[in-house]
């Protein structure tokens, strides 16, 4: 009877061994996509003058090592001065203001086929009754396991 049990203790704990995986044995990805405005036709660039009542096509580049979900744009008031522009640009900004009419554009978007490769394109309208002023335009991409990158600029909108 003992023999029986040692073996069984013995098969039981292999089992076991075998059953865990460490975590070299499974593929990590460790690469954020990256997210980039800097090609011919991005839109819009840093400091670029949107004028009210019209409609634009922003534009930005995606890129991932696994495959890419998810993005999105946001584009909200910057009248307070604060900053999250990575761009490297410093745009001339108007003098602080409480916003009235302000202009907030949030939209989310899915890649169903997921791809390596992406290039965003959003329409965008500018209502004609808007605040006038400093803007941010905010893009975020998603990969497959979650990272995230994102990327800001400063924006101008004119009557």
């Amino acid at each position: 009877m003992k023999l029986t049990q040692k073996i069984s203790f013995l098969a039981i704990t292999l089992f076991l061994f075998n059953a865990c995986s460490s975590d070299s044995d499974i593929d990590k990805d460790l690469e954020k996509p990256t997210l980039t405005i800097q090609f011919d036709e991005a839109f819009p660039k840093a400091c670029e003058q949107l004028q009210r009542g019209q409609t634009y096509t922003f534009k930005a580049k995606a890129t991932d090592n696994v495959g890419l979900v998810a993005y999105s744009i946001d584009v909200h008031h910057n009248f307070d001065h604060h900053t999250h522009d990575d761009q490297g640009v410093e745009c001339d900004l108007g003098p602080i203001k409480t916003p009235v009419n302000p202009f907030l554009f949030k939209k989310n978007f899915t890649l169903e086929q997921q791809p390596t490769a992406y290039e965003l394109s959003i329409t965008v309208e500018i209502p004609n009754n808007i605040d006038v002023g400093d803007y941010h335009c905010a893009y975020s991409i998603t990969d497959q396991t979650g990272w995230q990158t994102q990327t800001s600029i400063d924006i101008k909108i004119i009557e």
